[in-house]
């Protein structure tokens, strides 16, 4: 377990550096279609040499429901929104989705929030109202689209323990990501514009995105997440958000303001709050309905 969020974090850490260089020669929405494509088909192979059937027809609505939210808007909703913030911002805003995670899981999923949890989601609310405040941050709407991805990622993940914890995990990851790659390529023929820069460093960026940003690492998500509780899954994004960061102040030459570094410091310490150990009085209090 521990290897594979070691890998998951290194893999989408770095992913912020490599999407922000994409939109240098990809149109944003065309680059997220064909990233998806891309993954679909490599999952795909994979469940036919494993002969893993595709889903029963009673959980095609929630995987399609999946797809849609975390494979089609969320990575556009990050995509567009990152032309118009930093590579560092972009993946603390999109990071916040534990505490959406925990906020749901709690009325959806019976993972009460104790006084601990609730200190922690407040202190995690401060670290990014400490981030909005950063100077140069970006356009508001810009801000507000990916803090709305992160939310729609945070029910996706509710809605795999609620509705599809009995899916082959393998199952799962590749259909959810067909469904968001058709929607993609839909709103990509209706609505794209612009033109591909093809050459090795598109290759190179499609390839880093495709094979191990979404197969792989989406995979890793969907594992972690099987086993393991919603709200104790999310920590293993914790350190994401600081990769991404520190790649953008070391590739890109991104300024690191302090409010970044005290915004930071309190999601992260919000995030320690919302999945550390419950002490014995919490459990009473929680039991007790105080």
């Amino acid at each position: 377990m521990n290897g594979a969020i070691a890998l998951l974090c290194l893999i989408w850490g770095l992913n912020w550096v490599v999407m922000k260089q994409a939109n240098q020669v990809f149109p944003p929405v065309l680059f997220t279609t064909y990233r998806f494509i891309l993954g679909s088909g490599v999952l795909l192979s994979l469940t036919y040499l494993k002969k893993i059937p595709i889903p029963r027809r009673e959980d095609w609505k929630w995987i399609i429901l999946g797809g849609i939210l975390q494979t089609a808007f969320f990575n556009t909703a990050v995509q567009v929104g990152m032309q118009f913030l930093s590579a560092g911002f972009s993946s603390v805003l999109s990071y916040s989705m534990p505490f959406w995670v925990a906020i749901m899981a709690h009325f959806l999923l019976g993972e009460k929030l104790t006084r601990r949890k609730m200190a922690g989601v407040a202190m995690g609310m401060g670290g990014l109202v400490a981030l909005l405040n950063v100077s140069g941050g970006g356009a508001w709407w810009a801000i507000v689209l990916t803090l709305t991805g992160a939310v729609a990622w945070a029910f996706s993940s509710i809605l795999v323990k609620l509705k599809l914890q009995h899916c082959d995990i393998l199952q799962y990851t590749t259909w959810q990501m067909v469904v968001g790659a058709i929607v993609l390529s839909i709103y990509s023929t209706l609505f794209g514009h612009g033109t591909i820069q093809w050459g090795w460093y598109a290759v190179g960026c499609l390839v880093y995105n495709g094979v191990l940003a979404s197969a792989l690492a989406y995979f890793l998500w969907t594992y972690i997440l099987s086993t393991t509780e919603a709200g104790k899954a999310s920590i293993s994004v914790l350190i994401i958000p600081i990769i991404g960061v520190l790649a953008g102040v070391i590739f890109l030459k991104e300024s690191l303001y302090w409010n970044t570094v005290v915004g930071m410091a309190l999601i992260l310490g919000g995030i320690w709050l919302v999945n550390g150990h419950t002490t014995s009085r919490e459990i009473e209090s929680v039991q007790q309905g105080d």
